[in-house]
């Protein structure tokens, strides 16, 4: 039987990379042009920046009232490297709530988040991954290189908005130590557009943005999306 929308949609990708422009263009488009052309229904998101930055902001209070940080040090890294796998597992939680409480008929469920080696990658956040969310779900993994991935975080960040969806993030060394390496090309490399999240072949497709095209928005980002959205459409159609 043929879905009428994705149910999940994951949008990965190095911090910066354009995924959450993506998701923007698409939350703005009207409703039935983005069902007819992309398969994405009414969308809710999860999005583990929300959850990170909370910690944050939890630490700082924390320390102003003398008490110990919980999650991050002064330098703003975290105390905990299970702390990664713990924000997976809450964009599951999220999802299961979801679940319970929403009649999720025609809509699709956003995922949104970035993971380095340095904190287990893409591999590890799989294995953390509730096996629900993976079910019926699609993946577009917006690629840019190291380097680009650098200077747009430099060009969005806005110090007065460091908890915007948009406009937040990193430092260069902080960027450099935790994303600098992925792992996503080498989970994929053999995987022929299916990859395995437990022993679910989940579609996948890519959205080379090193041109930068989520900053434009124009003929040729739409082009793009058109066309990275029906391959993975055609990849998640038959499940």
């Amino acid at each position: 039987m043929r879905k009428p929308v994705f149910e999940k949609l994951f949008f990965l990708a190095r911090p910066a990379a354009g995924k959450s422009e993506i998701i923007h263009y698409l939350e703005n488009l009207p409703f039935q042009e983005r069902m007819d052309r992309y398969h994405v229904g009414k969308m809710l998101t999860i999005d583990d920046f929300p959850m990170l930055w909370t910690w944050f902001e939890e630490d700082d209070l924390l320390e102003k009232m003398g008490y110990p940080r919980l999650h991050t040090d002064m330098q703003g890294y975290f105390k905990y490297p299970y702390l990664w796998d713990v924000l997976i597992q809450r964009i599951g939680l999220e999802y299961r709530k979801l679940v319970r409480d929403v009649d999720l008929t025609g809509t699709t469920i956003i995922v949104e988040f970035s993971r380095g080696k340095e904190h287990g990658g893409y591999t590890t956040a799989f294995q953390n991954m509730d096996p629900l969310l993976a079910t019926h779900a699609g993946i577009v993994y917006v690629d840019v290189s190291w380097e680009e991935s650098l200077r747009k975080n430099r060009k969005r960040f806005n110090p007065d908005k460091p908890d915007s969806i948009l406009e937040h993030g990193l430092s260069d060394e902080k960027l450099k130590r935790l994303y600098f390496e992925t792992d996503w090309h080498e989970l994929t490399q053999n995987s022929k557009g299916f990859i395995n999240i437990h022993d679910m072949k989940v579609p996948y497709v890519i959205f080379d943005n090193q041109e930068d095209l989520t900053s434009k928005i124009n003929q040729e980002f739409v082009a793009r999306l058109d066309n990275t959205m029906q391959q993975l459409w055609k990849l998640y159609d038959p499940l």
